[in-house]
């Protein structure tokens, strides 16, 4: 209960209090009226006071986590000594409302992401992903502005092909939004069409999957899949999505 309906709520109080003194109903002194409302208005005033400090529900702090995406050789793939590694890693957080809707910069390949897109939603029951629309202001954010965004820009560290940072709520693990940027380091374009660049849809659905709740792996025995953690010019194979990364998104959302 804010001030001004605290207020007015008094007011009435002390209004019905006058008119029941006039009146005397039932015959009680108004002395006596008097202390009664007194005691109701103090009664009320500490209930209003509790629904307003304790029962009202507080805003969530928010967290959030950078995913950095290097090229090859940037990095060692970690190798698992011949071991069977189920090759997707979940985040521990997801989305809870839908549909999901996003901006895509001008300067990026608005089909190549609304491509990527689609091909998480088509590996589930939940339709994730709503509608989008392109503007120039869509830009990589340190705190998040209520909008999941795709960009371009530059990224401070070399090697980095691509960047997803991920908001969720620290208690319920619910995301929130995420903003991907693509680093203007490299070219990028069509890569079936050209192997000298990096391939707008394989990046694009590698960092969706960020988005949705899937970390990187790193295992040599998982190059394979979308959500490998390193990239290079030329690939398209991260375009599709391998069982793996079917099955992290299946876990998060249904099959």
């Amino acid at each position: 209960m804010n001030k001004l309906n605290l207020i007015s709520l008094f007011f009435l109080i002390f209004q019905l209090r006058n008119v029941l003194i006039l009146n005397e109903f039932y015959y009680i002194k108004s002395e006596n009226m008097g202390k009664i409302f007194v005691g109701l208005l103090v009664a009320l005033l500490v209930v209003s006071v509790f629904a307003s400090t304790v029962l009202a529900k507080p805003k969530e702090p928010l967290d959030s986590i950078t995913f950095i995406h290097y090229k090859d050789g940037k990095i060692k793939p970690i190798d698992q000594n011949g071991k069977t590694v189920p090759c997707y890693k979940l985040m521990g957080v997801k989305w809870k409302s839908f549909s999901i809707s996003y901006v895509i910069g001008t300067n990026v390949d608005s089909t190549a992401i609304s491509t990527s897109t689609k091909e998480w939603d088509d590996h589930t029951s939940t339709a994730l992903f709503g509608s989008y629309r392109t503007d120039s202001s869509a830009n990589f954010d340190s705190s998040p502005d209520g909008r999941n965004e795709y960009s371009y820009g530059n990224y401070p560290t070399s090697g980095v092909i691509a960047v997803t940072r991920t908001w969720y709520t620290r208690r319920s693990k619910e995301i929130v939004e995420y903003d991907v940027m693509f680093d203007s380091d490299f070219s990028w374009g069509d890569a079936s069409k050209n192997t000298s660049v990096m391939d707008w849809q394989s990046i694009a659905t590698h960092e969706t999957g960020h988005g949705l709740g899937l970390a990187d792996v790193y295992q040599s025995a998982c190059s394979a899949v979308t959500m490998y953690g390193y990239g290079s010019e030329g690939e398209t194979f991260t375009r599709s999505l391998e069982q793996p990364d079917i099955t992290g998104l299946q876990q998060l959302y249904g099959a």
